[in-house]
């Protein structure tokens, strides 16, 4: 990687001097030597440290706004490049996994191995009969950079495998000097892109790019996830013999049907985004069809097809004589490669809606890729039938016509605000109106690309089963004669009272007359959204992983007593303070029986391109995801769970209070929206235009506050000022209290009580080791906190901390920080955050510095931004350097939101 970090340096360099001239790339340097060497320091609070960090400061604001915004740019750029050769190196990392003996850890082999093991293969294949996982793509705005920049980096990438290649010899890939030329021309293009975008996103921008992750990596990636879960179970009769790899990846998107607090996402963009997604779907499907079946050149006397296929054959021809015609003469003899290419002309009529020809559901079209599957087995040409087939066929049967169920979210509020207006009977307000228009769009959807295109319906701050009946009754509105969409209402717990009163709202919704139609017709499935994010922003990271694991183990069990199969949707966001984290441990760390084989989750923003933009990496998230899927549904894993959920309630308990307590007391503390507002690039960041949607939600209800704010906008500002605070606040206080819990001798007094190494029990401190050793959830929750406690760095945020004017807010912040940092590397038994992740660890160090050199630009804008008399062409110039180091900060530390 080292090689690939200087070479792409170098490049840059070369740009930034052809361009800007040799003392932009002498200030370049500047800093970058000043950065690096108050990294030498070995106490970053120590005067000497902050003489250091002065000096820069003095260096970065003696420089004009325009040399401020180049050299800004340039470490932007450099850290693109830096995190496109990780990635390079995850990728190189795989395949040395893959190539090994033992099945890689985390990998759908080592879970089949060892459920098979421990509980034999009938158990394996029963898990897999009822195996679901579904990714959900959302809106949600946390990618930072442009569209451009996204496809300018994804060239270079390119180009770095070429590279790859050349070294290794393994392709007859262009000679180095014409790699070397590319890149440059390439590095110079991204330089030369504009980093900030001009106008906002709109709706259908966000439905356009993430159709870019399903065209470029998705509609490929999915027969790759099914064909190495195939490889496992078969070995090396994969390809050869039927398939039991069942379907079992499921699509789901917002993108154009999330309309709580977004005025912009109408029923008109969320009916054009159905369109776009068949769009997709059709053209791939096509594409894969035709190509599968130029290929499929078996001839009728190597391969004499059945009888079944004859037939199929002449009644087609009977029915499209001059089609038929011009394919069969094109492919004499072939009768394999006749039929999926007439399959292929069937999409195509489908997609541009030419109804002699189009198939009227997907299921058609899986039935004549069946039929030929069928027919070359017949022949004995199983290699052609099982192979690539095959991943047509898994491709149609995961993505239907419509690539991506399509679902509509709203909050409680507008509905029962909707329910007023039409209940008395007056004139409709637009949004009243608006929100019959959906449910009407909804039905047309659902008559023009099926029921699974758009069918779910979720009702953001759920409170009681009346805001479920809401939905339903809003429908009658919408069609007062009938003949409205099939509805599955999904209720959202996000609060922590609404999160603990979930399990009495499900009761209620089993007394709706619609919901009990549904039960019975879809074999009684229910599902149920659970809110990371809001409700990490209302207690605190601990108190809410807590908290949703309570609730995730009331909801299996209420499921149980119930005879209800239900599916947990797990609203997550990318960052820790958002539920964030490895998703795979985070699913082995859920409480028993709330997996059972079903899972539902959120992708949203640079997760989506961090896990989906290469197609190894993403296999191997999607194999790391499906084999916690399974492991997490066995049932060793489930009893081992519940032994330590119960064995540690007390210390959750005493860690949930004072977690808790400790949030609340800070963001309740008087001012302290105004303060973070101050002290962050809060209300700048707006102007990134990342998204769609406003950054704080306002329904109407009165002044805006902090708890209208929305999730993301508060994890992204706070990950500027080098804090990352709603990755771990509380969690030390909440530790403190474990600790002290059943000492008789004294209890915990609080931050505010002075306290010292000395005062937390050793004894206490061992059990709370023992309940991470034993505990995946705390084991989670801890090993969440460090990293983000890696990724802070507390003498550049007292920088920022001061400029609110309250040091009584920042050294409460401060003195958690301490706290916190201390007891999670006691409890851990680490030295440093993510010292058992040697890689993570060092690629932090080595960023580090250059994220300070981003920061202390980002340092002295926000200053000069704070003052009263600024004016406003002043004041535009230094928002532009604002937003250039906020973007290069997100690059750097590897998250938003």
């Amino acid at each position: 990687m080292r090689r690939d970090v200087r070479l792409l340096g170098d490049v840059l360099g070369e740009v930034i001097s052809a361009s800007g001239g040799p003392d932009l790339l002498a200030d370049v340097e500047r800093l970058r030597h000043a950065v690096i060497d108050a990294r030498q320091v070995p106490d970053r609070s120590s005067p000497s440290a902050m003489a250091a960090g002065d000096a820069i400061a003095s260096l970065v604001g003696s420089w004009s706004r325009d040399r401020a915004e180049q050299v800004a740019r340039a470490f932007t750029v450099y850290f693109h490049l830096v995190n496109l050769a990780e990635e390079q190196q995850r990728v190189r990392t795989l395949r040395r996994h893959v190539s090994g003996d033992a099945p890689p850890r985390e990998s759908l082999a080592d879970a089949a191995e060892r459920i098979t093991t421990e509980q034999g293969r009938a158990q394996l294949d029963s898990l897999l009969a009822g195996l679901v996982v579904h990714p959900v793509f959302t809106a949600h705005p946390t990618e930072a950079r442009r569209r451009a920049v996204v496809a300018s980096l994804r060239r270079i990438g390119r180009l770095l495998t070429s590279v790859d290649d050349y070294r290794a010899g393994t392709t007859a890939s262009a000679g180095g000097a014409e790699l070397q030329r590319r890149l440059r021309e390439e590095i110079d293009l991204l330089w030369r892109t504009a980093p900030l975008r001009v106008a906002g996103m709109t709706p259908l921008d966000e439905v356009r790019t993430v159709m870019t992750a399903f065209d470029e990596t998705l509609f490929r990636l999915t027969p790759a996830v099914y064909r190495a879960l195939d490889q496992v179970l078969l070995g090396s009769d994969s390809g050869a013999v039927a398939s039991p790899v069942p379907p079992f990846l499921r699509f789901g998107s917002w993108v154009g049907g999330d309309r709580d607090g977004n005025p912009t996402v109408t029923s008109a963009v969320t009916r054009e985004a159905a369109v776009i997604q068949a769009e997709h779907a059709l053209r791939a499907l096509e594409a894969a069809c035709a190509r599968i079946g130029r290929a499929l050149t078996a001839s009728d006397e190597s391969t004499p097809p059945p009888a079944e296929l004859r037939r199929a054959l002449t009644a087609v021809a009977a029915a499209h004589p001059e089609l038929m015609t011009e394919i069969t003469a094109r492919s004499p003899g072939e009768p394999y490669r006749t039929y999926l290419l007439y399959a292929a002309e069937r999409l195509a009529a489908t997609r541009t809606r030419n109804a002699d020809l189009a198939y009227g559901s997907p299921a058609e079209f899986v039935a004549d890729l069946r039929l030929v599957q069928a027919s070359l087995a017949a022949a004995g040409a199983v290699r052609q039938s099982y192979g690539e087939l095959q991943h047509l066929i898994w491709q149609a049967e995961t993505f239907g016509f419509h690539l991506a169920s399509l679902e509509v979210r709203q909050h409680s509020q507008v509905h029962a605000r909707a329910l007023a207006e039409l209940r008395g009977g007056g004139d409709l307000s637009p949004m009243t109106r608006e929100v019959l228009e959906t449910i009407r769009v909804i039905a047309w959807i659902q008559h023009r690309f099926g029921f699974e295109a758009c069918h779910r319906y979720v009702i953001s701050f759920t409170t009681s089963a009346a805001d479920v009946a809401a939905v339903y009754e809003l429908a009658t509105y919408a069609f007062p004669d009938g003949g409205g969409p099939v509805l599955e209402v999904v209720p959202l717990f996000e609060s922590g009272d609404d999160l603990a009163a979930a399990p009495s709202v499900l009761s209620g919704m089993l007394e709706l007359e619609p919901v009990r139609s549904r039960l019975a017709a879809n074999g009684r499935q229910l599902e149920v959204m659970l809110g990371y994010s809001d409700s990490a922003k209302e207690l605190g990271p601990a108190s809410a992983t807590l908290r949703l694991f309570e609730a995730q183990a009331a909801l299996a069990s209420w499921a149980a007593a119930h005879d209800v199969n239900l599916t947990l949707f797990h609203g997550r966001g990318g960052a820790i303070g958002r539920g964030g984290g490895p998703a795979g441990r985070a699913v082995l760390a859920q409480a028993p029986g709330s997996v059972s084989g079903r899972l539902k989750v959120t992708e949203q923003g640079e997760v989506i391109f961090a896990r989906y933009g290469r197609d190894a990496i993403g296999l191997r998230h999607m194999e790391q995801v499906t084999s916690a899927v399974l492991l997490a549904s066995s049932p060793s894993l489930g009893e081992r769970n519940a032994i330590a959920a119960a064995e540690f309630s007390a210390l959750a308990s005493s860690i949930d209070v004072a977690a808790k307590s400790a949030f609340r007391g800070l963001v309740e503390a008087d001012g302290f929206a105004e303060w973070f507002a101050t002290v962050s690039p809060l209300e700048e960041i707006g102007g990134l235009r990342i998204g769609s949607r406003p950054s704080r939600r306002g329904h109407g209800g009165g002044p805006l506050g902090l708890e209208d704010l929305r999730a993301i906008p508060w994890v992204f500002a706070w990950a500027q000022t080098r804090l990352n605070l709603p990755g771990w606040y509380g969690l030390g206080s909440g530790l403190a209290a474990a600790a002290w819990a059943g000492i008789p001798a004294g209890g915990w007094a609080g931050i505010g009580a002075g306290e010292k190494n000395s005062d937390i029990p050793p004894e206490g401190i061992a059990e709370l080791r023992r309940a991470y050793k034993e505990w995946p959830l705390l084991a989670t929750l801890l090993d969440n906190a460090e990293m983000s406690l890696a990724k802070t760095d507390r003498a550049i945020a007292v920088r920022y901390l001061e400029l609110g004017g309250r040091p009584d807010l920042a050294a409460r912040v401060l003195a958690e920080y301490d706290l916190t940092r201390r007891l999670v590397l006691a409890v851990t038994e680490h030295d440093l955050p993510v010292a058992d992740r040697p890689v993570l660890a060092r690629a932090i160090v080595l960023r580090d510095p250059y994220v300070d050199a981003l920061s202390y630009l980002q340092l002295n804008a926000l200053t000069a931004l704070r003052a009263e008399d600024v004016e406003p062409a002043e004041r535009v110039s230094l928002e532009r350097l604002l937003l250039l180091t906020v973007s290069g900060v997100a690059a750097g530390l590897q998250n938003t939101g």
